[in-house]
């Protein structure tokens, strides 16, 4: 899976690239350590495997989780977020990408908390997620180290649907490319959400 992701990291000098992407580089193993959500990877590039390094230790990262720490890993820059928030569409080529079968997944988001949405708030705790004073409620929660979602849910009563958004820092496009951040979204949710 993914040879060419790997193939482009394979390329990259290993110690700049965990100074960029902020994560630790054992230079004797040639390998990466780096926290998604919560959970610690281990990334050897020449066995081309992701592995989770505790909690279930040893298991392979999955097919998403792959391509968000491969892509976030490539893709990072010596630039830190900013704190501001934007929808997806906002992100350069958002308004085409997110759409249609890439749509994020603010409709699990409001089924899951639209009832009680201090849930979300008592959900993310387990992921670190910090309190942010939008909607009803809203957590923002570091899907890798540059890469700060916020999830936003509003209440749902008789009169209104529950509804939610997920925003990403302006500077999310530069550490990961668009179908990555998808899937780090997809992955914080369905976290969250479960």
């Amino acid at each position: 899976m993914h040879e060419i992701l790997w193939q482009r990291l394979d390329a990259l000098d290993g110690a700049r690239t965990a100074a960029r992407a902020v994560c630790g580089y054992d230079a004797g193993q040639e390998r990466y350590s780096i926290t998604m959500l919560t959970d610690e990877y281990s990334v050897d590039p020449a066995a081309q495997c992701i592995r989770r390094t505790e909690g279930r230790e040893g298991k392979k990262a999955g097919f998403l989780e792959q391509l968000c720490i491969l892509s976030y890993l490539i893709s990072a820059r010596d630039v830190a977020p900013s704190g501001k928030l934007v929808k997806a569409q906002s992100l350069p080529a958002g308004q085409f990408f997110f759409r249609g079968i890439h749509q994020l997944p603010t409709a699990k988001l409001a089924a899951a908390f639209g009832d009680e949405p201090a849930r979300l708030l008592k959900a993310a705790e387990r992921l670190r997620g910090r309190n942010r004073d939008y909607g009803d409620a809203a957590v923002e929660i570091n899907v890798l180290p540059k890469v700060p979602v916020t999830f936003v849910v509003w209440r749902g009563d008789k009169e209104y649907t529950a509804t939610a958004s997920i925003l990403f820092d302006e500077t999310a496009a530069e550490h990961m490319p668009l179908d990555a951040l998808l899937a780090a979204a997809n992955l914080a949710v369905e976290k969250v959400a479960g």
